[in-house]
């Protein structure tokens, strides 16, 4: 079964960029293949890794609910649409989940697509999954059990807040079973006293720092995939350094 690390937080707090750059991290270690799953609506991992995206799951699911499965069974109709949403690429693939779901009862779309999933992961030694502020896409798409929870957070309160009641989320539905994280992002200098205080009467673990820096700005804005900063980038660095502790903490360092 493959080791399955969510990555969480509320928007714009750069839980895709440090999803990209685990990607990476993990097929440069060796620790492949890797399956990434972009869980967020609003799909953009895709753009950090520097792939095209094909389609999405949530576009199956929709068509499968309109019907266009005529002709062939719905195990099979799903299965090439899982097929068609992945984006093959050295040491890892991509699938996303896209939108949510609309108005109507997707319970059959919802049970072949997790059966799908669990297939399809099965083929691989990690799932990265970047999710929306919730942790719902883990429980609907997939019955992968979290292994490893990194829960991002900018430098402020209110997103530590936030970053606390996704962790409190994750642990009340029963998906994590094993330890979570907490990353500081866009941190300038270091980050303050008072927050780090908070975050332990949060009850987060912090794993460490990303700090705000100008040359991962500078490929965002470009618009260049930021998964693919240099080597001696600072922000880079401190993610590696992030990434080498928790799975080290959590058990799954093996190539």
């Amino acid at each position: 079964m493959a080791f399955t690390i969510a990555v969480a937080g509320k928007g714009g707090v750069g839980k895709t960029t440090i999803s990209g750059l685990l990607v990476r991290y993990l097929v440069e270690k060796g620790l492949k293949p890797v399956l990434a799953v972009d869980a967020d609506s609003n799909s953009n991992l895709n753009e950090v890794l520097g792939l095209p995206l094909e389609g999405t799951l949530g576009e199956a699911r929709e068509d499968m609910k309109k019907g266009q499965s005529q002709g062939m069974t719905k195990n099979l109709f799903i299965e090439m649409q899982v097929n068609r949403c992945l984006v093959e690429s050295e040491g890892f693939d991509l699938i996303a989940m896209g939108r949510p779901e609309g108005a109507g009862c997707y319970c059959a779309a919802n049970h072949l697509l997790t059966d799908c999933m669990d297939k399809l992961a099965e083929n691989y030694k990690y799932l990265v999954v970047d999710n929306e502020a919730g942790m719902e896409h883990i429980s609907r798409v997939t019955t992968q059990h979290v292994d490893l929870l990194l829960v991002i957070s900018d430098p402020s309160r209110r997103s530590l807040t936030a970053a606390a009641r996704v962790q409190e989320l994750a642990q009340q539905m029963g998906v994590l079973k094993g330890p979570s994280f907490l990353v500081l992002s866009m941190v300038r200098g270091q980050p303050a006293p008072e927050l780090l205080a908070a975050a332990q009467d949060m009850g987060m673990t912090l794993a460490g720092f990303v700090p705000d820096d100008g040359g991962l700005a500078e490929f965002d804005t470009g618009g260049r995939p930021t998964s693919r900063l240099p080597a001696d980038n600072p922000a880079l660095k401190a993610a590696y350094a992030i990434f080498e502790r928790v799975l080290a903490e959590a058990g799954a360092a093996k190539a």
